[in-house]
């Protein structure tokens, strides 16, 4: 299978993930990957994912993850278990003792739990919304037969104000994905402020340049050109991605960010995108979480939570899983 043909296949699915863009592949160092697609017998293409494999030769071994995969309706029980069985043969071949996936299927959709756990997978109902790989509860603005000016009168007064007040105050938001160093700058100040860990600026530099034009560092700039606010997104199949964000506490009056997600938006509808996806907002029903600052932003452009159902895994050796749990605690790594 050509990656052309898969990537042409994922990238007009609906509802799939930026994460099941072979561009991702090329982002996670230290994994390999494989894509695998389903085809009729006419070859027409149904159904399709990309696993990434992280190795572990001391066991001969590998962990197989599908990030926001599979592509396909998994509504489809038919085309599931067919999809499921190549993955499964990719999987024997890289020796994976574990394979999981984590669709955005939400957390109501009975069908299609059913329908993971009858191929195989099963729910993984002990993690909670800290321990998952990726986020459980995302924020996301329909887009779909909407114009610029139907969506923009919808969000809150106060958000149409602040972005109106960033223009007037002469905040410039451009579009410049060589800005990568301001950004890093902007991106160390927000970690230490916020307390989270940051990656490298290497790894922006590699996400913006494997995605191509697809991805977007978007800058906001003070009248006498001060480094104000910044993000990175990605446009894949029917959504434009908010990934990273970062701003100063200076002059933050001028309100950047509003302006800056209000750019990115623009770019999704006129790409013709069905969804803008402002990512994670973990906790968001907890309003003593030092998160929900970050869901009152996003609300405030009147989208809406969604809880997705989780991981799904499929155990293939129960040995090599348990000692892997083992190895994960006692290394303090993410757990399995």
């Amino acid at each position: 299978m050509e990656l052309s043909q898969y990537e042409k296949f994922a990238a007009g699915s609906k509802n799939v993930s930026f994460m099941q863009s072979e561009c991702w592949s090329k982002v996670k160092q230290g994994w390999e990957s494989e894509q695998v697609i389903l085809t009729d017998d006419n070859g027409k293409e149904l159904a399709a994912a990309q696993l990434l494999f992280k190795k572990f030769s001391f066991l001969h071994t590998s962990f197989a993850y599908a990030p926001r995969g599979p592509v396909c309706d998994v509504h489809d029980k038919e085309t599931l278990a067919k999809l499921t069985e190549k993955m499964k043969e990719v999987a024997a071949k890289h020796h994976a003792f574990l394979i999981r996936v984590d669709p955005m299927v939400l957390q109501d959709d009975k069908e299609a739990i059913d329908n993971l756990n009858s191929v195989g997978f099963r729910q993984n109902l002990k993690k909670t919304e800290d321990d998952t790989i990726q986020s459980l509860k995302n924020y996301v603005l329909p887009l779909e037969g909407k114009t610029e000016e139907e969506i923009f009168q919808n969000f809150h007064p106060k958000w149409r104000y602040n972005v109106r007040t960033a223009i007037r105050k002469g905040v410039e938001c451009v579009v410049d994905n060589s800005k990568v160093d301001d950004f890093f700058t902007l991106m160390q100040e927000t970690g230490t402020r916020d307390h989270f860990h940051i990656r490298p600026k290497e790894y922006f530099e590699l996400l913006l340049s494997a995605f191509g034009e697809n991805a977007r560092l978007y800058m906001c700039y003070s009248p006498d050109h001060q480094p104000l606010s910044g993000a990175l997104s990605i446009r894949f199949g029917d959504r434009v991605n908010y990934v990273y964000g970062a701003s100063t506490q200076n002059q933050r009056n001028l309100m950047p960010n509003y302006l800056m997600q209000w750019s990115m938006i623009q770019w999704a509808i006129q790409s013709g995108c069905r969804i803008y996806d402002f990512m994670g907002v973990p906790h968001y029903e907890d309003e003593s979480h030092s998160n929900y600052g970050v869901y009152r932003f996003k609300k405030g452009f009147n989208g809406h939570p969604v809880t997705y159902a989780g991981e799904f895994d499929m155990v293939r050796s129960r040995v090599k899983c348990r000692l892997m749990k083992i190895i994960y605690k006692i290394c303090g790594y993410h757990s399995l």
